[in-house]
C-alpha cells in the first residue's frame, strides 16, 4: 500500500474540519453559551490571581504579573489538546460500546482518524483569552519583543502543548486495558490547573512528581523561564524540546498499541 503523505493527511483534516464545525455552528446558542462559560472560567483564574496579590506582593520571588504570564502561556499551550485532541474523553465510551471497531477499517493512520473526528471550536475562546493574558503580562514586566524572543515563545509553547497532549494521549488509552479508566484521564486533565504555578513553590516532593512523574511543570514553568529569567536557565528548560517530542511519540505509540490491540466488544 502507497504511504501516504504530510499533504494527502493536511487535506483530509481539512475537510472533516470543515464538516464538523459546520455541524456544531448548526447549534448556535450551544456553541455561543459554551463559548462564554470557557472565557468566563479563565476570567476567574484571573480573578483569583488578583485577589491573592492584593495580599503577598510576590510568591516566592513570583511577582503578580510573572504569575500572569504563566497563566497565560498555560492557557495558549493547552489549547491545542483542547481543540485537536477533545475526542480522548469519548474514547472509553466508544471503546466498551464496540463502536471504535468502525475506525480499525480505513486505510489512513488509525489515530489520525480518530483524533481528527472532533475540534472543539469553544477552545479559542481559551486561546484568544491566554493571548490576552500573555500579551499583558508581557508589556507590564517590560520584556522585549524581538523576533528571536518570538521564536522561542513559539517553540516553546509547541513544548508545552506536546507535553499535554501526550498526559492525555496516554490518560486515555488505558482505556483498552483497564475499565473504570475515566478516573485516570480526569486526574491527568485536573492536573493542568497546577501548570500555571512556579513549581518552586511547591515542596520538594511535588516538585519531583510534577517534573519527573506527572511532567506538568514543563507546560508553563520550565518553558517561560526561557523569557523570565534568561539569565538563570536550568538545562531542564534547554531539554524542553527534546522531552516534548518524546513524550508525545511514547504517548502515540502507547494509544497505537491499545487500539491495534482492540477486537471489539458491545452485545
Amino acid at each position: 500500500m502507497k504511504r501516504k503523505g504530510l499533504r494527502f493527511y493536511l487535506r483530509i483534516y481539512f475537510k472533516i474540519l470543515a464538516q464538523d464545525i459546520k455541524s456544531k455552528m448548526s447549534y448556535r446558542a450551544d456553541f455561543i453559551i459554551s463559548t462564554l462559560g470557557m472565557i468566563f472560567t479563565n476570567i476567574a483564574g484571573f480573578v483569583s490571581f488578583w485577589i491573592l496579590f492584593r495580599s503577598f506582593p510576590d510568591i516566592k520571588g513570583w511577582s503578580y504579573h510573572e504569575m500572569l504570564f504563566l497563566y497565560g502561556f498555560s492557557l495558549i499551550s493547552l489549547t491545542p489538546v483542547q481543540c485537536l485532541f477533545d475526542n480522548n474523553w469519548s474514547l472509553r465510551s466508544y471503546v466498551y460500546s464496540g463502536d471504535f471497531i468502525k475506525y480499525c477499517f480505513r486505510p489512513i493512520n488509525l489515530f489520525f482518524y480518530y483524533q481528527s473526528e472532533v475540534f472543539d471550536i469553544k477552545g479559542l475562546g481559551q486561546l484568544a483569552f491566554g493571548i490576552g493574558t500573555l500579551v499583558y503580562s508581557w508589556n507590564k514586566i517590560g520584556l522585549a519583543c524581538t523576533p528571536l524572543m518570538i521564536l522561542k515563545i513559539v517553540v516553546f509553547l509547541i513544548t508545552a502543548s506536546l507535553i499535554m497532549i501526550a498526559l492525555q494521549n496516554a490518560a486515555a488509552a488505558t482505556c483498552f486495558w483497564i475499565q473504570n479508566s475515566f478516573y485516570i484521564l480526569d486526574l491527568a486533565y485536573r492536573f493542568r490547573d497546577y501548570a500555571k504555578y512556579p513549581v518552586t513553590i511547591f515542596s520538594s516532593v511535588f516538585k519531583f512528581i510534577f517534573t519527573f512523574l506527572m511532567p506538568i511543570a514543563f507546560i508553563a514553568y520550565y518553558p517561560s523561564l526561557v523569557i523570565l529569567r534568561p539569565d538563570d536557565v536550568p538545562i531542564l528548560t534547554w531539554l524542553s524540546p527534546i522531552i516534548g517530542c518524546l513524550f508525545f511519540y511514547v504517548s502515540y505509540k502507547i494509544w497505537m498499541y491499545g487500539a491495534l490491540k482492540y477486537n471489539g466488544t458491545g452485545s
